[in-house]
């Protein structure tokens, strides 16, 4: 008779072969060092729970990144959110980073990885993500959505608050409401973060135009991958957890058109890509009205490479600056 962990260990190997298109993978590999990401993590659940008569999140990846550690969590399932400790450390203060678009906690994994801080670092899901719950269509919802899960873990400032692209958005809305609750803030720091085009000035909206039909007549060469990208997106429709990111996808895009940021009585530190894409090329006519003090630097590569080719480098930066707030709250003297 088959041991029923020999069993269990045979039936996730084949759909990790499946998944990563790999006629061998080994109980030890990986999912973050074989290229996986959250949608890869969506494919992987969906067989994973069809074939278990489970209901796991994809999240769950974070805490069981290798088929025998996921063949150990299948035995005691954990609750998947919103706040996800990507990393273990100190909990005084604590980190919390915020994903961005059509994505999820699993994509900031390689960059947590790579910090060398002995804080702990919590990643928040956003809402139904899972496919068991609707998505929210505010930033202002997001942001209490995600409150009592940063308050369970740390009841009182200063907070240390990260965001990349649209979590920087959300970051801004949760920093603004601690605030409102005279909580002290010990780090905002948005990453390439910006608000929707129709919030822009007309000077920096133009600007962006001629940016984004640039950016169109070089990708036309690139027309081709995109083609075969749409087509694999076009094949996993029938997955349940992949239509679920669709849809939450499709929530914050209109989150992001809907919200207009107010003014923040406070530091924001901000991280821009060098390479421009289709976001404004200069964060400071857009940002340095809207805050009290601002500080920008750059990484190299574009907009998506700072979490993937960049991420080395995003990582140091992320480093400096939780070590900087941890020998001084910035807003310590509002």
């Amino acid at each position: 008779m088959k041991d029923p962990t020999t069993s269990r260990l045979q039936t996730l190997n084949k759909i990790w072969q499946r998944v990563f298109h790999r006629s061998s993978i080994s109980p030890a590999d990986d999912f973050f060092d074989l290229g996986g990401d959250t949608w890869l993590a969506a494919e992987l659940f969906f067989h994973v729970n069809h074939e278990f008569g489970l209901q796991l999140s994809p999240a769950t990846i974070c805490d069981a990144p290798s088929i025998a550690a996921l063949a150990v969590a299948l035995d005691n399932p954990q609750p998947s959110g919103p706040a996800i400790q990507l990393k273990k450390g100190a909990n005084s203060p604590p980190t919390f980073i915020f994903h961005g678009i059509g994505s999820s906690v699993i994509d900031l994994v390689p960059l947590v990885r790579r910090t060398q801080s002995g804080q702990a670092i919590y990643g928040l899901e956003i809402k139904g993500n899972d496919g068991k719950e609707d998505p929210l269509h505010r930033v202002e919802d997001i942001a209490q959505y995600f409150l009592p899960a940063i308050r369970e873990i740390q009841p009182h400032g200063p907070y240390r608050l990260i965001g990349y692209s649209f979590g920087g958005l959300v970051a801004l809305e949760i920093a603004q409401r601690l605030k409102a609750e005279a909580e002290k803030m010990g780090l905002l720091l948005m990453l390439d973060s910006y608000p929707d085009r129709r919030y822009l000035s007309f000077a920096q909206y133009a600007h962006l135009l001629l940016q984004l039909v640039g950016n169109r007549l070089s990708a036309s060469r690139n027309s081709g991958a995109e083609e075969r990208q749409l087509s694999e997106i076009h094949d996993r429709e029938r997955n349940s957890l992949v239509r679920a990111l669709h849809r939450v996808k499709a929530a914050q895009y209109s989150a992001l058109r809907n919200y207009r940021p107010r003014f923040y009585d406070g530091e924001l530190r901000f991280v821009r890509a060098a390479v421009p894409s289709r976001f404004p090329t200069d964060p400071v006519p857009v940002w340095s009205p809207l805050v009290r003090s601002l500080e920008v630097e750059t990484v190299p590569g574009g907009h998506l490479d700072m979490l993937t080719t960049s991420v080395g480098q995003l990582a140091s930066l992320l480093d400096r600056h939780v070590r900087i707030a941890g020998h001084g709250d910035p807003d310590e003297n509002d």
